[in-house]
């Protein structure tokens, strides 16, 4: 199946548009200087094609790599980096898929949480310096609290909101409808918000780089 993107579901559902907008350079900066405060790198970058020259340059070559599901990620050039590209690293998304046997493959997905970097995205941002991150089985989140040993998040500022409350909000309102589209389609299943992180604060230095993108991106 090819890689999906926001524009494939956006005309399909219905979303609350006032928790989808760009912000303001004020909005970012405070945005900013919150999440440095909470214990987070953060990365400001213009383009999907900074974002991902920045990804690229930060990993060393035989670090093992995992990414749980993103739209950002997708729409930056990642996935297809880590598939095709020409770099040192051991992907362990490749060889997790490869795997025939289910529960070799559920397992081999529980050890690569720990990955040297992990790679994902977030559903919501918010000016006091909160991120959340919603999933239905976990796969996708459980590397952020503390298992993966470098973490990357990587967002389109479109994301961030004014608070925590409008942060769960965005969730419910964005994500969700619009990641249950692409579940329908991907997987013939519905999604459902069954675990979700509000990230509060980062106590290991340097652990969590947040890469903000100047765009609209992902959900």
């Amino acid at each position: 199946m090819s890689q999906q993107t926001k524009t494939d579901y956006i005309d399909d559902v219905s979303i609350d548009n006032s928790l989808d907008s760009l912000p303001s350079d004020d909005e970012i900066t405070a945005t900013v200087d919150a999440l440095t405060e909470h214990g987070f790198v953060v990365e400001v970058v213009d383009s999907t094609d900074e974002a991902l020259a920045l990804l690229t340059d930060a990993i060393p070559a035989g670090a093992s790599v995992m990414n749980g599901h993103s739209t950002t990620l997708e729409e930056i050039g990642f996935m297809e980096y880590a598939a095709e590209g020409d770099h040192e690293w051991e992907t362990l998304s490749d060889e997790i898929w490869s795997i025939d046997d289910d529960e070799a493959r559920e397992d081999a997905r529980r050890e690569s949480q720990t990955a040297d970097y992990f790679l994902g995205s977030v559903n919501a941002i918010s000016q006091t310096g909160e991120l959340v991150a919603a999933d239905a089985s976990g796969s996708r989140i459980g590397a952020y609290p503390f298992a993966a040993k470098n973490l990357f998040l990587v967002s389109g500022v479109n994301k961030i909101v004014s608070d925590l409350q409008a942060a769960l909000d965005r969730v419910e309102n964005v994500a969700y409808p619009l990641e249950n589209e692409r579940a329908q389609e991907a997987y013939g299943v519905e999604s459902i918000i069954a675990k979700q992180l509000i990230y509060r604060f980062e106590g290991t230095e340097g652990r969590t780089t947040v890469v903000l993108i100047n765009e609209s991106l992902g959900y």
